[in-house]
């Protein structure tokens, strides 16, 4: 039992490390949206508790059903596929809209003369006339779609190679190894999630903020691209 509490820790560690999809999706919204930090982290911990208890229910059902371990693998396999498909379409979309949203608003001059004959320019942006168009709604569809997205997603090593080792001990040792797993997966992302977000805060991406959703949609779709091919 100790050996398969110490796995939980490191495979659910390393597990959310190598998966860019745990956390990538998160920091660019984050960007592309100005979500406060506070935002970010509820909603990254929202999507990391459908993320882990997908496979958590899972794994139960198999355990108190008999199932083949097996017959658990191929259907973690398709939730993975399913929720890659659905990180491409997403990421996708919701590209295209930022670069129609960034081509409308680019930045032009405009001349101003006045009565004394003088004149002045000044650059301008119709990003503030457009803005009232994506406000509450927006910004509550957005994490649900998120949150749908990662309920899909496996957490590939949870089952085989640990909660079926835990089940020949005892039901409480499946719990135990649940919970841990799932609580270092969340604090592994949300931890991941809010440094990159707190180390993009000093660069110096302003001029490349009319793009920053039409970024955050091609990032999310090369998340897509990557678990579905297990890059």
């Amino acid at each position: 039992m100790t050996l398969l509490l110490g796995s939980a820790v490191a495979i659910a560690f390393v597990h959310t490390v190598l998966g860019p999809d745990h956390y990538l999706p998160f920091i660019a919204m984050s960007k592309a949206r100005n979500w406060s930090f506070v935002k970010t982290t509820w909603i990254t911990i929202l999507c990391g508790l459908g993320h882990v208890l997908g496979s958590v229910v899972l794994g139960f059902i198999g355990i108190f059903a008999g199932l083949a371990l097996h017959t658990l693998e191929i259907t973690e396999s398709i939730r993975g596929d399913v929720a890659a498909w659905l990180l491409i379409a997403f990421g996708l979309v919701y590209g295209a809209w930022g670069i129609n949203r960034a081509i409308r608003n680019k930045p032009h001059t405009h001349i101003h003369a006045h009565a004394s004959g003088t004149e002045h320019q000044h650059v301008h942006s119709h990003r503030g006339n457009h803005s009232h168009a994506h406000t509450a709604a927006d910004r509550t569809i957005t994490p649900w779609i998120l949150f749908t997205i990662f309920v899909f997603g496996p957490c590939e090593p949870l089952i085989p190679l640990l909660m079926y080792p835990a089940a020949t001990d005892s039901t409480l040792s499946v719990v135990f190894v649940a919970v841990l797993f799932s609580a270092v997966t969340i604090a592994t992302m949300t931890a991941l999630v809010l440094m990159g977000t707190f180390g993009l805060s000093y660069l110096p991406l302003k001029p490349l903020a009319r793009f920053g959703h039409a970024i955050a949609g091609v990032t999310i779709f090369l998340c897509g691209v990557a678990m579905y091919f297990g890059l």
